[in-house]
């Protein structure tokens, strides 16, 4: 039976992968140290014989013994959570990101980084493809998450090419779905909870800029099999859903599923937000024979009555 270290596995996409990975007949030792994930994420697999969890930072250590895949999904992923530990967001992409690589790099197992498509800043490519190098701002207040995340691909490919280790790099796009925290801050769960507990939405700007959301079982899918597939040596790959929505769009359909007025309050757009999103995955067709299945409309059907569960609101809304 092969063994899966996944790092972040309370969170978001660390619990939906853990999953898929259980379901698929693998060993599965799930480390987070509960700065953005949550125990509750984890509860219904503390049953299973194939299931370990440690409560661990992987920036102080890393778990003893032998794995055939590392997989690092540590880090908080949205600017409400990494501009409130900024210094934890540059040190888990650091730190946290040496210390998976030497463990792997021992035991020689097969490694896979989970970076962003924040990598490529406010871009000025459209859509984005893998050898695009991005504009960032180095120094503004979203560079903790942006060059944490751009520090942590160097540093794999680092270990690539001097080491000789197989790693992967993931470059995932917005993804939702179940189990996405509903103080995320986020657009998705940030317009879900205002929609569902009556407050007015707020859009960013002129809610003109654009998002491409990818629901989370394609995603996860995505990742195993950039994690399994043989050949795939200092691969980096987009993974996302090229359905390119503007802000504005999102909102407009969240009101309608729920049939609540579009009270929408208007803010200031924050500094180097960016303005277009939506990824180019001919390279995930290519070597992963991966696109995504489940449409936006049929995705946020889905997210929408799992925060109604959550905030405990009525279907009737």
């Amino acid at each position: 039976m092969r063994s899966v270290l996944v790092a972040g596995g309370a969170g978001f996409i660390g619990t939906h992968f853990t999953e898929y990975l259980l379901n698929k007949g693998f060993k599965v030792f799930s480390v987070d140290n509960f700065s953005t994930g949550k125990p509750e994420n984890i509860k219904r697999f503390l049953g299973d014989p194939n299931y370990t969890f440690e409560e661990m930072d992987i920036v102080k250590g890393v778990p003893k013994g032998k794995f055939d895949f590392i997989v690092d999904l540590a880090s908080p992923a949205s600017p409400q959570k990494y501009l409130s530990l900024p210094v934890e967001t540059m040190l888990v992409n650091s730190v946290g990101v040496l210390n998976l690589l030497n463990l792997a790099k021992e035991n020689r197992s097969r490694f896979l980084l989970a970076s962003t498509s924040e990598v490529y800043g406010d871009p000025e490519v459209h859509p984005q493809r893998e050898d695009y190098w991005g504009h960032v701002n180095p120094i503004g207040p979203r560079s903790v998450y942006d060059e944490g995340k751009r520090f942590a691909e160097a540093i794999t490919m680092a270990f690539y090419r001097y080491e000789k280790l197989d790693v992967r790099i993931a470059r995932i796009f917005n993804t939702y779905g179940p189990y996405m925290d509903v103080g995320d801050g986020r657009i998705i769960p940030n317009f879900a909870y205002q929609a569902l507990t009556g407050k007015p939405i707020t859009i960013y700007g002129d809610g003109s800029q654009t998002r491409s959301f990818c629901y989370v079982s394609d995603m996860v899918e995505g990742l195993f099999l950039l994690m399994t597939l043989d050949g795939l040596e200092g691969e980096v790959v987009n993974l996302g859903n090229p359905d390119e929505r503007t802000v504005k769009e999102v909102a407009d359909l969240i009101c309608e599923i729920l049939n609540v007025p579009k009270n929408y309050e208007y803010l200031p757009l924050p500094q180097d937000d960016p303005k277009k999103r939506k990824p180019d995955i001919t390279k995930a067709k290519k070597l992963l024979n991966w696109s995504p299945k489940v449409d936006f409309e049929t995705g946020l059907r889905k997210t929408l009555e799992w925060y109604k569960e959550v905030l405990n609101v009525g279907k009737d809304v």
